[in-house]
């Protein structure tokens, strides 16, 4: 069950990476979030949309993202979904420093950062079939 949810759409362009922080950003401002918390969770949302557009299509911009946000009891569950080449093995690409495109220059800390900023990380994925990445945080009570 949920209070409130929320869907979008778009497609594997990065220009749309700014758009996805900002849909979910505005979605959870009605946590009244402080300006750190609300960091944090556009960093993650960030760092999980840039993943699917550099390693899930691997820059092709013909690819689908879906972004579905559910906020209950003061808890936000951001689910960011894909269908690209999938992972392989989760636990490695979860390493600190681990990245399959060292050509890109990437640094490997896209997991780390999200579960960093977030309360929870979960990744979901399977060779060719695309990843769905779910981040959760959970907002203090407003006095």
């Amino acid at each position: 069950m949920y209070d409130n949810k929320m869907s979008v759409e778009f497609v594997s362009k990065s220009q749309n990476e700014g758009f996805a922080r900002v849909a979910v950003a505005a979605f959870v401002s009605q946590l009244d979030p402080t300006i750190a918390e609300i960091t944090d969770v556009k960093t993650a949302v960030s760092e999980a949309v840039t993943n699917s557009i550099i390693h899930g299509y691997e820059n092709r911009t013909d690819g689908l993202i879906r972004v579905e946000a559910e906020i209950y009891d003061r808890e936000i569950t951001i689910s960011i979904i894909d269908n690209g080449k999938g992972i392989d093995d989760i636990p490695k690409v979860m390493e600190p420093l681990y990245t399959s495109r060292p050509d890109l220059e990437r640094s490997g800390m896209g997991f780390t950062v999200m579960e960093t900023f977030m309360d929870s990380l979960v990744v979901e994925s399977e060779s060719g079939n695309g990843t769905r990445v779910i981040i959760k945080k959970k907002f203090d009570t407003v006095s």
